[in-house]
Order: structure tokens, then C-alpha cells, then sequence
């Protein structure tokens, strides 16, 4: 075994202590192989090795044995290599132990180069490195022809950034990161290491403060409480480029789409081994939800947040590991395994993304680095009253690209097919949910939130740039104008947005006693006034049924028949209505109670007809509006929406036309929002001969009363500004659907 000379050994001392200290910024500077040569102009390399409570190190290099010197007591070892070159060496640790020494053999990290190049520091810095979960996090790679994992994370203000986890016994001394450049950003590379690992980054503050950190940017963490990060590599093989190949085909302003949104830990539970309940796996999903939604029609399901979140009565609107599917359900092959079934079946899959706010668990994204990194220092910036979280800061470049490349990749990582962004008029305003001397100004003194509007317009940009076939949908609450009209004619570029005063006006007036409804008549005509300003979802969502506002059948009025007549009706205008339907888990077999997250919903409510009959009647909804281009070609379009009578309020009565842009037939929906039937009752129609009932939702196969029409002949005189009229029968609470038979006319 050779002993080294004494040449070169000692790197600068002041060096040396930051790094025993645990604060050097750079410590492949001190670590790792360094060639230099001899006072003769030999070549040598010299090699140092940190490794606290170690014996001895040892340099092992093919044949060569070199024993390193202690440099410092705090466990810095060094020895030289003769030769210009480096070679392949590995380091032998020796560990005093009770029965004798244990030896440790490992590659050594501090001889690797780093895995981002200027390129990607320089993007990141612009805020425009759009692939950037592919450059931080964890990655699994071979480097310099070498397996490992490389690890990267953003934290500008921190003294010095450590990677802990199962590779290193959660040992914060032994793997400081070096921050390359000026860019904040911490890297090393770890030979060895692979899927599977848990770690998590031990930072320091500017001001000494060591804190424990999830990845921003894991890809699979721990399941909650549990709040590691997971070292993962996806090997799933997708199956769905058929469906790719008909999304792209496809004009969604000009298709058929009706939503169910889906909490995925209370849709449906199986037992457990201890004979209670627990949430459906992600692969369990995928055997059942798929067929479940395609039998009953549905074109898209919404998935409330799958992000990860520590707290399950958050619903994921809570987000500590934005890059991460829930590991509550599984791992994220899991996810992309039910994403991929989904679209076997023929169903799009959008998930709700929250860009917004985020928690303030001192493990995850809250004063990362010891600072306000993330958020806005000012709390009149950076946090939300009413959820208690803080506030993305959107002037940001490196915290508006987390998000933008965020986005990218839930659609491109896992083949989603859009998002729905939550709470976007919280993002909007600077002074949402804030009282007077609260809240700051923009640079124009108005209360526009102008760095947010920016970042969304860009996200909206580069997704539909990179994915045109894609929903990008906006949950905005207020009259922001052209929320979904493209940025190139000043809007915000979503594709859709909610129309949440259509869902509080409906449910307002279905919630009245029939006999005082025809003085709340307009409630229900209104939303036709601003219809067609954007291009609208009608959402019956989660947030409807929650929060103490009971089940969508317990919001509607009457005896148990009446409330049931009620609901159905309900359902029938809002898939006739202007806009694409969206409906959430439960409502289509009337759940009797409020949502609860912790539980399943009450399947055992099919066995009695009356629950049957509403899941019945949805899935004929979708079976009629999927049928009839009329409910969906020129759903944006005044050109697809006629008013027959806005104002029979003293029955209650409200009747309209839809056609399509094509060569398809109008249909005609009337709805009786009275228990009384009308009789003999007159409309106009645009087109002679027979008009089919095509849905009543009064049939006896919904649990109705089975009041029909069946089939009117269009006839003189003209009624309502119409060419023709029919007279017929209105169901009791009932909407009926009619449909020119061309074939008859």
C-alpha cells in the first residue's frame, strides 16, 4: 500500500473549515479529484475524501492502493494518484465498530461534473426553461457512464443546501450540494443511487438556520403524514394513441362534452384487511371508473387535485408536492395506468390544478430557503385570509417557471387532456377577500393583480401553443371579461370557464317552493343575457355540495316525490342549457347526504328505484345530447339558441330552441317547474309536421310519473314569433325534450 507525500494535500484552510462546518457553497471545489503537478512538472492528481467519524480512507484505483492522510480531524482525507489522468477510483471507508472495523466501499460524487448546463441556468433565470422538471428534482441518469441519480433544487438564499435520504443513513454531513453559479441552484450527483430512495434537502438559511425540505420538484413522495421524497423513473408503456389521434381530431368548441368530477378517495371504497374501509387504489380505479363512465355516457371526467397535500380534508386544493400524484392511491405509473385505461374507454381526463396558493408546512415550499422565495414577503401580498396560505409571488421568473413547467407536465408526463385552474379570481385581484389597508396597490394604483394576469396569459400561451387539442378551464368567479377568448384579442386564453353565476342563480331558484317561483321567473333567464360572452361549463361541483349546503336532492324542495322531480328536472335544463355540463359524483344517483370525503358515496342508494331512475335519466342525457348536434355545435353561438317563451312566469313555464350548425334538427326543451300539469299547452315551433319527444324527465324509467306527449304535429297558426305551433302536455316538474322528425315533416 503506498503513502503519499505531503505535495498538495491541504486545499485553503478557510476552504477546508466552511466545508467541515457544513457552509461551503462549492465543495467539489475542495472534494472530489484535482490534477495539478509537482515541482518537477510531473502530472498528479489529488484526491480528497470527506467522510465524518471515518478511520482511515482508502483510494482504491484498478491495481493502486493509496492510503489518504487526515487533513483535518473533522474527517477530511487525502491522497495522490500518480499520473495526469483520472482515473476510475472508488473510496474504502473504514468505521471503528464494537466487534471490529466495518469497511465501506463507494464511488465518489465529488469527481462528477455538473448535470445542468448554462443553457438551462440561464432559462431558468428568464423564467422560460418550459422542460425544467426534466433539468431539477431527482433524476434518475446515467452520468459520465455512470448510474445514479442527480439531484438539483432552487434555493438562492441558502448558506448551503444538503441531500439526505436511505443512501446516506439521513446523514446531513456527509453530501453538501454545490450552487452553480449565480443561479441559486444546488446540484450533486450521487453514483448509485436509484428508483426508490427516499431524501429530502437539508437546508441552511443566511442566517444559520438548518430546516429539513421535501423536493419542490419530487416526482413520488412518501404517503401522508409521511413527508419524504421518493426517487422515481417511470416505466410505463402507453397504450393510448388511438385516442391521442381522435383528441386531435377533434374541435372542442365543436364536439360534445359532458364532465363528472371525481374525488378519487371517496368515489368508492374497498375493505381493508382489518375489515374497514379505505379509498380504491389508482389501479383499482382503473378497473371499475372507466366502465362506470363510459355506460353512463360521459365524454370527460375531472379529477379534483391529485397533487400531493398532507391534509385529506383539504380535497388537494393544498398542494406540498406540485410534481407528485398523490401516494395515497399509489405510485405515479399507477396514476398514468388509470390515466391510460381512462382513454381506452373513450374519456378524456382533466385534473384540477391549483396555481394559486400553497400551504405553509415548514417542510415544503413556505420560506424554502430561509426566505420569502415562493411567496411575496408582505403578507398583503403573499397570503390568503381565508385559507391561511401564501401566495405564489408571479413577478418572480423562477417561480413563474416551477409553474408554468408545471403545468406542461401533468399534461405531458401523465397525458392529461387539460386543467382546470382553481380559484383564478383569487390569482386576479390583488385586494380578493381583503379589507381596506390590506392589500397593496399595482404600479397603477388599481387592484388588478398584474404580474398574475402576465403569468397566466403565458401558461395559456405555451400550452395551447405546444398542445392545441387540450381544455384549459378557469374556476373565475367574478365579470372579468374574455376569460376565455385567446390573448391575441385581449383575453386571458383560457379555452372555458365556469360559469358559477349560472350554478348560483339555477340553484337559488330550484330551491324555492314552486308556488313562490314565478317571482324569482328571471332568475333562470338571466344567465342567457351573458351567455354566449364565453365559452361556459355549467358546473354542479364538489363546492355545491359541501361546506354545510347538503346534497344536491336535499337542496330541492317538496315531499320525497317532488324533490326527486326536482332534481331531474334540474338536471334535464342543465344539459339542454347553453354550455358544456358538468355534474359531480353523487348526483347522478342522488345521493341523500352532504359529500363526505372520508367516506364512499352511498352505492346502496341504486337498490331503491327512485335513485336508479336519476342515474337512469343521466345516462340518457348524455345518450340524447351526444346524439343531437344541436345541444353542442353552436353552444357558444347565439346562432344556436332561440328563446320559444322566457316569460310564461305565472305557470312557470320556460321553452327555448337549440340548432345545429349542421345539417341536424332543432331541438326544443320545455320545462314545468310547477306539481301541476299543463295541459293542452301551446308553443311555436320554426318547422312543420312531427316533433318527437326525444326525453321527458317525467318518464316512468326515471322514476317519474310517466306524464308524456309522445310525438306533436307543428301546425298553424304561428305562435311566439313562430312560423308554427303544437299543442301538449307538460309533465309535472318535468322538462321535456322534442326533436323535428325530418323524415315526417
Amino acid at each position: 500500500m503506498n503513502s503519499p507525500g505531503d505535495f498538495g494535500l491541504m486545499a485553503d484552510s478557510g476552504d477546508v473549515e466552511r466545508l467541515v462546518a457544513g457552509q461551503h457553497h462549492d465543495p467539489h471545489h475542495v472534494l472530489g479529484a484535482h490534477p495539478e503537478r509537482d515541482g518537477e512538472g510531473r502530472g498528479r492528481v489529488v484526491i480528497r475524501g470527506w467522510r465524518p467519524d471515518a478511520a482511515c480512507m482508502v483510494i482504491v484505483a484498478g491495481e493502486q492502493r493509496v492510503q489518504m492522510r487526515r487533513v483535518h480531524p473533522a474527517g477530511v482525507f487525502a491522497g495522490v494518484l500518480e499520473g495526469p489522468d483520472i482515473p476510475d477510483y472508488r473510496l474504502e471507508t473504514y468505521y471503528p465498530g464494537e466487534v471490529g472495523e466495518v469497511v465501506v466501499t463507494a464511488d465518489d460524487p465529488y469527481r462528477y461534473g455538473p448535470t445542468l448546463g448554462p443553457l438551462d441556468l440561464h432559462l431558468l433565470a428568464e423564467g422560460r426553461h418550459e422542460g425544467l422538471w426534466r433539468h431539477l428534482g431527482a433524476q434518475v441518469r446515467v452520468h459520465q457512464g455512470t448510474p445514479g441519480t442527480s439531484f438539483a433544487v432552487w434555493a438562492p438564499g441558502a448558506r448551503s443546501v444538503r441531500v439526505v435520504g436511505d443512501f446516506n443513513g439521513w446523514d446531513g454531513r456527509l453530501h453538501p450540494m454545490r450552487v452553480l453559479g449565480s443561479s441559486g441552484v444546488w446540484e450533486i450527483f450521487l453514483p448509485g443511487v436509484g428508483p426508490g430512495a427516499r431524501y429530502k434537502f437539508e437546508v441552511v438559511s443566511g442566517h444559520g438556520q438548518v430546516s429539513l425540505r421535501a423536493d419542490p420538484f419530487a416526482f413520488a413522495t412518501e404517503v401522508p403524514p409521511a413527508t419524504a421524497s421518493i426517487v422515481t423513473r417511470s416505466r410505463h408503456e402507453w397504450q393510448d394513441a388511438a385516442w391521442f389521434a381522435a383528441r386531435a381530431a377533434t374541435d372542442l368548441l365543436r364536439a360534445p362534452i359532458s364532465i363528472y368530477e371525481c374525488h378519487l378517495g371517496s368515489w368508492r371504497m374497498a375493505q381493508d384487511a382489518e375489515g374497514g374501509w379505505r379509498p380504491l387504489t389508482y389501479r383499482e380505479a382503473a378497473e371499475i371508473l372507466p366502465s362506470y363512465l363510459a355506460d353512463l355516457g360521459f365524454t370527460h371526467v375531472e379529477f379534483l387535485p391529485v397533487a400531493e397535500h398532507p391534509f385529506s380534508g383539504s380535497w388537494g386544493y393544498q398542494v406540498t408536492g406540485y410534481y407528485a400524484p398523490t401516494a395515497r392511491f399509489g405510485t405515479p405509473d399507477d396514476f398514468r395506468y388509470l390515466v391510460d385505461r381512462l382513454h381506452q374507454a373513450g374519456i378524456g381526463v382533466l385534473v384540477d390544478w391549483v396555481a394559486g396558493h400553497f400551504p405553509k408546512d415548514d417542510w415544503a415550499l413556505a420560506r424554502f430557503d430561509g426566505t420569502a422565495l415562493y411567496e411575496h414577503a408582505d403578507p398583503r401580498l403573499g397570503e390568503h385570509p381565508d385559507w391561511g396560505t401564501l401566495v405564489f409571488n408571479y413577478g418572480r421568473h423562477e417561480v413563474r417557471n416551477f409553474l408554468l413547467a408545471n403545468a406542461l407536465y401533468w399534461i405531458e408526463e401523465f397525458h392529461l387532456d387539460g386543467l382546470r385552474v382553481d380559484a383564478v379570481a383569487s390569482m386576479l385581484y390583488l385586494d380578493y377577500s381583503r379589507r381596506e389597508g390590506e392589500w397593496v396597490t399595482n404600479r397603477f394604483g388599481g387592484r388588478e393583480n398584474l404580474e398574475a394576469i402576465d403569468f397566466i396569459k403565458e401558461v395559456n400561451e405555451v400550452i395551447y401553443r405546444d398542445h392545441p387539442s387540450v381544455m384549459l378551464v378557469a374556476e373565475e368567479s367574478t365579470s372579468w371579461p374574455a376569460v376565455s377568448r385567446p390573448t391575441y384579442l385581449g383575453g386571458l386564453g383560457f379555452g372555458f370557464k365556469w360559469n358559477m353565476g349560472w350554478m348560483n342563480d339555477t340553484l337559488v331558484y330550484f330551491g324555492k317552493d314552486p308556488v313562490h317561483r314565478r317571482y324569482h321567473h328571471h332568475e333562470l333567464t338571466f344567465a342567457l343575457l351573458y351567455a354566449f360572452t364565453e365559452n361556459f361549463i355549467l358546473p354542479l361541483s364538489h363546492d355545491e355540495v359541501a361546506h354545510g349546503k347538503g346534497s344536491l336532492l336535499g337542496k330541492m324542495p317538496g315531499d320525497r316525490w317532488q324533490q326527486f322531480a326536482n332534481l331531474r328536472a334540474l338536471l334535464a335544463w342543465m344539459w339542454a342549457h347553453p354550455g358544456r355540463p358538468l355534474l359531480f359524483m353523487g348526483g347522478e344517483i342522488a345521493q341523500n347526504d352532504e359529500w363526505n370525503h372520508d367516506s364512499s358515496l352511498d352505492w346502496h342508494l341504486l337498490d331503491y328505484p327512485e335513485h336508479a331512475g336519476v342515474q337512469a335519466l343521466v345516462r340518457a342525457l348524455n345518450a340524447v345530447y351526444r346524439a343531437e348536434p344541436a345541444l353542442w355545435e353552436q353552444d357558444f353561438s347565439w346562432g344556436g339558441f332561440r328563446w320559444i317563451d322566457p316569460d310564461d312566469s305565472g305557470n312557470s313555464v320556460l321553452s327555448f330552441l337549440r340548432f345545429p350548425a349542421s345539417a341536424g334538427r332543432p331541438v326544443a326543451c320545455l320545462a314545468n317547474l310547477t306539481p301541476v300539469p299543463r295541459y293542452d299547452y301551446r308553443i311555436g315551433l320554426p318547422q312543420p309536421g312531427r316533433w318527437a319527444e326525444i326525453l321527458n324527465s317525467d318518464h316512468a324509467d326515471f322514476g317519474g310519473s310517466n306524464t308524456l306527449t309522445g310525438a306533436v304535429t307543428a301546425e298553424g297558426p304561428g305562435w311566439n314569433d313562430l312560423d308554427y305551433s303544437a299543442t301538449l302536455t307538460l309533465p309535472p316538474l318535468g322538462v321535456l325534450w322534442l326533436a323535428h322528425d325530418p323524415g315526417r315533416g
